[in-house]
């Protein structure tokens, strides 16, 4: 089976489509933004303080030290071949303790949106490839896939264009234990802070019930949407 022409990414579903014979392709973009997103955890942690992660040996791009069985394996894996629509996991969250940071309260907020920052910087930088490749190309279009050389290159962009801004923003949503949560607990007033940090233990739950009601994909798309009009503000490809 032929892979699909690469096209525009921006009106998409939230959950990305994808093409049994593109399996291959999904694997190093999907590696890639937990492995690095982790990573970003524990970098700037230790830039803070806390060197925890350091110490575990979990400060390191080796994707083998990241890897959960369930998150990274077992239900990327089962989403995929189901034919389900969608791709979603994640990587062993890297171990962080905010008390050994310099300034817990604050530095919480840096460690937790390093994570989903380093996503959008890998959408920014998978969507500056893409124009790389389009202007190096200017006479073979994707969609005619006149351009096969560079095809998979384009494909794996692609799809580490829309797996990072999923990721970016489905973390920074303000739900603990996401990140986005963290972020909130630190930068609200502790009288709100308090409340919405004791919601960590059911959080995913909560994630899990907006999901199963669509309400999650009502949340994500407008924002992603804005994403994706930044990236196409600064290429111009989408």
């Amino acid at each position: 089976m032929a892979p699909a022409p690469v096209s525009p990414v921006r009106d998409r579903p939230v959950f990305m489509n994808f093409n049994p014979a593109e399996l291959a392709l999904w694997i190093v973009p999907f590696l890639a933004a937990v492995v690095f997103h982790e990573w970003a955890h524990g970098y700037v942690a230790n830039r803070l303080g806390d060197d925890t992660a350091k110490s575990e040996g979990r400060l390191t791009l080796n994707p083998l030290v990241h890897i959960d069985p369930l998150g990274t394996i077992l239900l990327p894996g089962l989403l995929l071949l189901s034919g389900s629509g969608f791709l979603f996991g994640w990587a062993k969250p890297v171990p962080v303790a905010f008390h050994r940071l310099n300034n817990p309260l604050r530095d919480m907020i840096y460690v937790s949106a390093a994570g989903p920052a380093m996503n959008l910087a890998l959408a920014f930088l998978s969507a500056g490839i893409l124009a790389g490749i389009a202007i190096a190309s200017p006479g073979a279009p994707a969609a005619e896939g006149q351009f096969e050389v560079a095809r998979p290159i384009m494909l794996m962009c692609q799809m580490s264009l829309q797996l990072n801004v999923l990721l970016a923003v489905f973390n920074m949503l303000p739900i603990p234990p996401l990140d986005g949560g963290r972020v909130a607990v630190g930068l609200l007033p502790r009288q709100l802070g308090e409340p919405l940090s004791q919601i960590e233990p059911y959080g995913f739950l909560v994630i899990l019930t907006l999901l199963l009601t669509n309400v999650l994909n009502v949340i994500l798309r407008p924002v992603m949407g804005l994403v994706y009009g930044a990236i196409d503000a600064v290429f111009g490809i989408l």
